[in-house]
């Protein structure tokens, strides 16, 4: 029997009279009730969820009985719907209660008083009656009226979409966001739920439309379809599609005919929902937002290649000398030659691996320019990094969503072209986590007069969203890049940057038992059941009692993926099992997790309301079943979250190298195995490895990691970008000239 067949036969019906309502939230719809039922004496408190309930309705519901340890028995409603009372102490309430705009409990008397229980006929087919009633005229009349509508539609539309298989939160989402119009839109087409309501996808979409009799092969899924499966291959990091591609991965996904399909890719087309284009001489398909947020992107950077940096121009000779007896350093050829061409372009990259002083040149940058007057902007896509930035520069650091102040509510972000953001230079660092729509809304809050550094390590996996922006950006071949290969002798002395730039180069990693400690390890073991036994040793026991480190905040395995025995999954809950089942903490099981206090979390989609981002990783503080909400602290910020969105949240104990990128970890324990065989690439194992700050330990067979080594480097996207960068042709925009600044140096004579 499944998971799903289980819950159902679980779940009970029960039904009553809402006497109190204690909570509830316009938002998410969420709600907690005391609930008069028949055959138990007190009243029952019922936690779900409803776009709008009151005092004197009746709900009937089903779910499970729950017991809290404070607050005892609760019902906990997966399915409520409500329906008006029909005894006259419930109509009472119910029209006291505030639910009508122009009653409240002295005109419920009133009119309870005139009509008795007939008083919700007089109020639907003959409202001119209630002017019988002494105290209400004309103006009253008119409110009541109008606020019964407003109800009877709520009501109408709940009842439809529950009818339909869409759960109570989703209904409510769907209803904050269509309002009366709910019901002749869902009908009309089922699949726009899927673009427009957040957290309903393709599949539940397609459910509901199959409820409402539309057939799999109609044209409405058809189209709906085609976006589906772009949608698909966006996850797996492209911005588009080879038409061939799409039209078979949509047969897969949907199950109809090519035909079909390729009349519903030219009607998407001929509609502009997707977007026709080449990518060298194979013709694509992509989503409108990601072809125009690659354009974008292709005009601000030539744009910023052929223009000059605002600040006077500098001796870089006199100024290395006077930044390396600031700082104590001694740059070396390689960085006094990238620390040079920053200080004279209004665009730069610099890229390279672990130990080879990008974050010296940064700080040599900034002090430089600083001294000069410049304004400096620092910013990363994850807290973690911004976080690391800012330690190793002295200066502030944001995460670019914290920088471009994302507005909730407006869907964007707040600096745009015409709100730009206040500096001379912008220095972005993990560049290579940053994807195509990322990019295109920094350039865009670009000043014309900024200059822009972009910093990353482009041999490392690229961004989880689509494109890969700092790889097309330095390979076009035409933008000015510094590659920094050298690694320095306190870095040298590290065996994880040693063996991280051996792995980079295509070479075995230095595998043999160190004398004495060390700060990489490997560990090695027959098959994937063994990795998992020793890693949660390792993780539990082992580094805890050598190292001194705490096994849930400091140390984070990395799995190539999330399946298997070895994979993030199955290693979640067996890490969860040894480091906090034990503990006597609040929990709530949700979605296939149990979510207790002091797990660690990560968050796995963008949430722009919470402000927080896919990757997060906080540690859960507070399990209320009162409230039915989690608490989690994310880098020293309390979110809370409903039960009923926890599916944005997974246990974090392991997690994927992917998930990591941007952040760093005491250490970092990484199964590499030959049942990961198909994630087994060169750059992931470096991503993964380069996690780790003071201890790497490799867990796995030696064959798994030479076929790793021996791997490609990941598979190229499908991005026009590279194309767009290295056209002679590409059009710059109309960007204003640069404007001098006039700016009093403190270091004369550079």
């Amino acid at each position: 029997m499944t998971q799903s067949g289980s819950a159902e036969q679980r779940r009970e019906p029960l039904s009553g009279l809402v006497e109190r309502v204690t909570f509830h939230s316009a938002e998410t719809g969420f709600c907690v009730l005391r609930v008069k039922v028949r055959g138990h004496r007190d009243l029952v408190t019922v936690l779900g969820a409803a776009a709008e309930v009151h005092a004197g309705e009746h709900i009937q519901a089903s779910g499970e009985w729950q017991q809290h340890r404070e607050h005892g028995q609760q019902f906990r409603a997966s399915f409520l719907q409500l329906v008006p009372p029909s005894s006259l102490e419930g109509i009472r309430r119910y029209l006291g209660s505030g639910l009508i705009k122009g009653i409240g409990p002295h005109f419920a008397d009133r009119l309870v008083n005139a009509f008795g229980e007939s008083v919700f006929d007089v109020i639907e087919c003959t409202p001119e009656r209630l002017l019988e009633v002494d105290g209400i005229g004309k103006t009253r009349l008119q409110r009541i009226t109008s606020g019964w509508a407003d109800q009877k539609a709520i009501r109408e539309i709940m009842v439809f979409l529950q009818s339909h298989g869409v759960g109570t939160s989703r209904a409510v989402r769907i209803f904050k966001t269509y309002g009366a119009d709910a019901i002749p839109l869902v009908k009309e087409n089922p699949y726009r739920l899927a673009r427009d309501i957040r957290g309903i996808g393709f599949i539940t979409a397609d459910q509901i439309a199959q409820k409402l009799g539309i057939p799999k092969t109609s044209m409405l899924r058809a189209r709906a379809g085609i976006s589906y499966a772009l949608l698909q291959a966006i996850e797996n990091g492209d911005c588009g599609l080879p038409e061939t591609e799409l039209l078979t991965l949509a047969q897969k996904l949907l199950e109809i005919g090519l035909d079909l399909l390729a009349e519903a890719l030219a009607l998407e087309l001929a509609a502009g929902t997707v977007v026709a284009d080449t990518v060298g001489d194979q013709p694509c398909v992509f989503l409108p937002h990601l072809r125009h947020a690659e354009d974008a992107i292709a005009i601000a950077i030539r744009s910023l290649q052929a223009g000059r940096p605002s600040w006077p121009s500098i001796d870089a000779g006199k100024a290395i000398d006077w930044v390396e007896a600031r700082l104590g350093v001694k740059l070396a050829a390689g960085q006094r030659d990238a620390v040079t061409r920053a200080l004279a372009s209004k665009l730069l990259i610099i890229t390279g691996g672990p130990g080879v002083g990008k974050t010296t040149i940064i700080r040599a940058i900034l002090t430089i320019l600083r001294a000069k007057g410049v304004t400096p902007l620092l910013a990363a896509p994850t807290g973690r990094a911004a976080k690391r930035l800012a330690e190793t520069t002295g200066l502030e650091a944001k995460t670019i969503h914290r920088l471009l102040e994302y507005d909730p509510k407006g869907g964007g972000f707040l600096k745009c072209k015409e709100l730009p953001l206040e500096c001379d230079l912008l220095v972005l660092d993990e560049t290579s986590m940053i994807d195509v729509p990322l990019m295109a809304s920094v350039l865009k809050a670009l000043p014309d007069t900024a200059a822009l550094l972009i910093v990353g390590d482009v041999d490392q996996l690229p961004s989880v969203g689509p494109g890969q922006v700092l790889a097309d950006l330095i390979g076009c071949g035409r933008l000015p890049v510094a590659r920094l290969t050298e690694i320095f002798r306190q870095a040298s002395a590290s065996r994880i940057i040693v063996n991280a730039h051996r792995v980079n180069a295509g070479t075995m990693p230095d595998l043999a038992a160190p004398d004495g400690d060390s700060d990489f390890y490997f560990v090695e073991v027959a098959d994937a059941e063994d990795a998992a036994a020793k890693i949660v040793k390792v993780v539990a026991e082992r580094i805890p009692a050598r190292f001194g480190l705490d096994p849930i905040s400091d140390v984070q395995v990395l799995c190539p993926m999330n399946r298997g025995a070895a994979g993030a999954r199955a290693l979640n809950l067996a890490l969860q099992t040894a480091l906090n089942a034990a503990s006597g903490a609040a929990a709530v099981e949700r979605f296939g997790f149990t979510y207790r206090i002091g797990d660690k979390v990560m968050q796995v989609e963008n949430n722009y309301d919470r402000e927080v981002f896919n990757g997060d990783i906080g540690f859960i503080t507070n399990v209320d079943h009162d409230e039915g909400v989690v608490t989690v602290n994310i880098d020293g910020r309390l979110v809370v979250y409903p039960f009923g969105e926890l599916d944005e949240l997974v246990l974090a104990y392991a997690t994927t190298i992917h998930k990591s990128q941007g952040s760093e970890y005491p250490a970092v324990v990484i199964p590499v195995s030959t049942q990961h065989y198909a994630m087994l690439q060169r750059n992931l194992l470096y991503t993964g490895m380069t996690r780790g700050k003071r201890l790497v330990v490799l867990i796995g067979q030696r064959k798994a990691i030479a076929i790793t080594v021996r791997g490609i480097q990941g598979r190229r996207r499908w991005s026009k970008l590279r194309e767009l960068l290295g056209l002679e042709d590409t059009v710059l925009g109309n960007r204003q000239p640069n404007r001098a600044m006039n700016a009093r140096s403190s270091a004369d004579g550079w």
